[in-house]
Formats: C-alpha cells, sequence, structure tokens
C-alpha cells in the first residue's frame, strides 16, 4: 500500500519560496555553486538526484553576459555621478526569457564583488530587490522595498513616511543596486501606474544607486511608451534578452553549447553524452529557444528518467514532457509552417 510518505507527491524539505528579504537574499548569496559530485559517487540517492534535478543549474546565456558587462559599465558611469540623473538599465523581454534569472545574477555577481571589497564590514547592504505587485500603488511599492530592507511598516504609516523610511535605510545602509521586477505592470495610463511611475523616479533620485528594471517587453510597454515615460527612456538602456535562435551557424553553435552545458550537469547513470546536442534542432522545436520552457524540458525528462529508472534523457522522454502553453502553441504554429514534402 502506498502512504503520503513514499508517493512522490510530498517533501517535507522543499525549498523556500521567492526571496522577499534581506536575510533571504543573503542566504540565496552564500549557497555554494561548487560542481556536483560525479554520478558514481555513492552520495547520489534517489531523492539526491530527484532534488539536484529539479534545483539543476544556473547556465549564463549571451544575453546574461552583456547584461553583466553593461551593468558593471553603467556603475562605473554613476560613480561620481553628483546629480540625480543617474544612469539605468532595463532588461526586456517576453515570458519566460530568463529576465528574472537575469536580475537574480546580477545581483548575486556585485553583492559577491561588495562582500569581497568590504572584507566583512557589518552594515551594508549593496543589493535590494522588489517585484512590482499587481495594481501597484506608490505606497504599495515602498511597502516591498521596506520589507525587503526589514524595516518594520503597518497600513496606518502614510506613504510619505514608509518612504522616507526606505530612503533613509537603502542611504545608511549604502545600497549600490535597486533591482526591480516586473515593471511591465506599471501602467502609466492608469492613474495608479502613472503614480507608481513617478514613486520610481523619486527613489532614483533620493537613492544613489544604480536602479535596474525588468518587465515583458517593456520598450513596447506604457511605461516607455506614456505620457509620463520621457525621462526615465532618457535614463535607461534597454538590454533584450530574446529566445535563443537556432538559424545561423553562429546560432546553432551558441544553441549547442547551451545544450553541452546543460548535458553536463545532469546525473544520471545511463545517460548517452552528446543526446541533447544530436536532438538539438527538436529541443528548438519544442522549446523555441525560451529559457523557461527549456529548463522545464529538461528537469522534467531527467526526473522522468529517474522515476521510471532508466536514468537516460532519450527523444522519446523529451517528447513525453508536456510543456507551457506558449511553448506548445509556438511549436504548433512552427509545424504548420513548414513545407510538406
Amino acid at each position: 500500500m502506498t502512504t503520503a510518505a513514499d508517493d512522490g507527491f510530498f517533501d517535507d524539505e522543499a525549498a523556500p519560496g521567492a526571496v522577499t528579504n534581506w536575510v533571504l537574499w543573503q542566504a540565496e548569496v552564500s549557497r555554494s555553486r561548487v560542481p556536483a559530485p560525479p554520478v558514481d559517487d555513492p552520495c547520489w540517492s534517489r531523492k539526491a538526484l530527484l532534488d539536484y534535478h529539479s534545483e539543476f543549474v544556473v547556465l549564463k546565456t549571451r544575453s546574461m553576459e552583456q547584461a553583466l558587462t553593461q551593468l558593471k559599465l553603467t556603475l562605473l558611469v554613476n560613480n561620481r555621478q553628483r546629480s540625480t540623473a543617474r544612469r539605468g538599465l532595463i532588461v526586456s523581454g517576453p515570458p519566460g526569457a530568463g529576465k528574472s534569472t537575469t536580475l537574480a545574477e546580477l545581483g548575486r555577481s556585485f553583492e559577491l564583488s561588495e562582500r569581497r571589497r568590504l572584507a566583512g564590514r557589518e552594515g551594508y547592504m549593496p543589493v535590494a530587490f522588489a517585484s512590482i505587485p499587481p495594481t501597484c500603488t506608490p505606497k504599495s511599492l515602498v511597502q516591498v522595498l521596506a520589507r525587503f530592507a526589514g524595516i518594520p511598516v503597518h497600513d496606518r504609516m502614510t506613504e510619505n513616511t514608509i518612504t522616507n523610511a526606505v530612503c533613509h535605510v537603502l542611504c545608511e545602509r549604502r545600497t549600490r543596486l535597486v533591482f526591480l521586477d516586473d515593471v511591465h505592470q506599471l501602467n502609466t495610463r492608469t492613474r495608479p501606474g502613472a503614480d507608481t511611475s513617478d514613486q520610481v523616479k523619486t527613489l532614483a533620485e533620493r537613492v544613489p544607486a544604480t536602479f535596474v528594471l525588468a518587465g515583458v517587453d517593456v520598450e513596447r510597454s506604457p511605461l516607455l511608451t506614456g505620457p509620463r515615460s520621457a525621462q526615465l527612456a532618457a535614463r535607461c538602456k534597454v538590454l533584450r534578452t530574446p529566445p535563443l535562435l537556432n538559424g545561423t551557424s553562429e546560432q546553432k553553435k551558441a544553441w549547442r553549447a547551451l545544450l553541452q552545458g546543460m548535458e553536463g550537469a545532469l546525473r544520471l547513470a545511463r545517460h548517452r553524452p552528446g543526446t541533447l546536442v544530436r536532438h538539438a534542432d527538436y529541443i528548438h522545436l519544442l522549446t523555441g529557444g525560451v529559457m523557461a520552457s527549456l529548463s522545464l524540458l529538461v528537469r522534467e525528462a531527467a526526473i522522468r528518467s529517474i522515476v521510471d529508472g532508466s536514468y537516460a534523457v532519450t527523444k522519446k522522454l523529451l517528447s513525453q514532457v508536456v510543456l507551457d502553453a506558449q511553448a506548445t502553441n509556438a511549436a504548433r504554429a512552427t509545424r504548420r509552417q513548414r513545407p510538406t514534402p
């Protein structure tokens, strides 16, 4: 008889959710990223394999590397900027293209750099994160930042009081990078969205930090095309994180290099090296080159192989993974466009 303890659905050690405060962020940055033990290491129990392939690894794409380069340059440009018109960055792309992952990797890289530079000095908070909530208001935005910074707030506090507290703490703790995710939800054609956009500009002027925003196709959203967009558009570079293409020889090379990196991270005893690269075109058809869809495809196929005992990712297993609606619809459209032989 199968019990709740062994039916494969329950895990008392599930990973924590999104990083919403500085303590969780510090724990996330401090997590070691040493390569996993080889596949024949005795440490690999069935549960360890399932946990590892559920989390898997973060692989850097060309877009991510370009974003890191641009961030370093922008920080240098802003380093001695005395006026309030500091430069900013906007990471933009379609859903699932890796924008939030890019923000997390940029933040982690900068945080680790600051830890080395500051040599253990206490009291600093180099990085702050906030995700724009739905129907965001100026007050709810600073409440999210206050929660990250550990500032106690309650509903009776005014927007101005919370804003002053957030600006004071970010300045006092020498925050140099502020990340705002999901900014496409700021519809400046509505009063709350327009007011929140103004709040972002106010924070960027009062806190001597570089602001990095991310969202879905931001360059076409009201945030950069609406009536209050001119100032933000004049101060920010837009960095695209498009899906990986598979057309030209250079694109094919980059796509296969990514698959090779993912394959090298697998820890499956019977997996045949080169399988993912051999089926690169098929995998691109399934995922459209979208990072979130690719990650799901490889991780679930690996987990399926552990569950069924085959311990190898095959084309058959890849074909059994049900992907997100965006990837499924795109693959169907591509198949319809192909000429019949």
